[in-house]
């Protein structure tokens, strides 16, 4: 992002006449998150920015001028988006499609090219560019550390082709087998499980308390509620248990992939 945001925000603090401790105890916000948003390395979420104008009494200066970074993405999820950047640890739950940092370009475009209204080829790569983009987070070595909890459903429904589900799903074989991610498949045979509902993201920070994000049919939300994200997260830890471990997880990717490729 744009240091301008950061050097305008340092300088209405600074007016203000406050440490940047101070104006984290008013915005309800972290020393060292104030300290990246000021530097250039953090994108304020909406709710951080009016928290920010509230506690500098700048109107909605901040609200209004967040830096834009021409992703592509729907309403409801840029904040999740911002979040999902700035996390150290995120546990996906897919129900429907496998997790979007974990997708390839094909079966990417297979899932946001097939929608009703359809949308211009020139959007679509737009989409598709701002998808693969989050997946950049894996690039580093270490963080965020990534666990996906799959739902079977998600490797047994064909998106695309049989043929781009077999190359997602070696992806993600093979994202596992370079310990970069963890994988764990809920079967079929499960039937009821806690996670049915919605998909699920839960993230953790370096700087700022946990947060969970859901998803339904055109509607997201982040929660932020300590009391919600807690029972969100009890609700992944018990499906998690039913999951299967992590060696049978990987031979099912493997053995599905198979079973795709073998359709065409």
């Amino acid at each position: 992002m744009s240091n301008i945001y950061g050097e305008w925000l340092r300088a209405q603090r600074e007016a203000a006449g406050l440490t940047q401790q101070e104006l984290a105890d008013m915005a309800l916000m972290t020393r060292s998150h104030i300290a990246h948003i000021e530097a250039g390395r953090r994108i304020p979420s909406k709710e951080d920015a009016r928290r920010l104008d509230r506690a500098l009494g700048t109107g909605n200066v901040l609200s209004s001028f967040l830096p834009d970074d021409d992703m592509a993405v729907a309403e409801y999820f840029e904040t999740a988006l911002q979040l999902e950047q700035q996390a150290t640890m995120i546990r996906e739950f897919a129900l429907s499609f496998i997790p979007g940092i974990l997708q390839t370009e094909r079966y990417a475009r297979a899932v946001l090219g097939t929608s009703f209204p359809p949308v211009s080829e020139q959007e679509c790569d737009r989409l598709v560019v701002t998808r693969l983009d989050r997946a950049k987070i894996l690039e580093h070595p270490v963080r965020p550390v990534v666990w996906a909890l799959l739902d079977e459903a998600v490797l047994r429904r064909v998106i695309g082709s049989p043929e781009v589900m077999a190359e997602q799903l070696r992806h993600v074989v093979a994202l596992v087998e370079s310990g970069r991610v963890r994988v764990h498949v809920l079967p079929l045979a499960l039937g009821f499980h806690p996670l049915l509902e919605s998909m699920l993201t839960l993230l953790w920070f370096e700087d700022q308390p946990p947060v969970a994000y859901s998803e339904g049919v055109g509607m997201g939300k982040v929660h932020d509620s300590p009391s919600m994200v807690h029972q969100l997260q009890s609700r992944y830890d018990h499906a998690l248990s039913d999951a299967l471990p992590l060696k049978e997880s990987l031979a099912l990717l493997r053995a599905t992939a198979k079973d795709h490729e073998n359709c065409d």
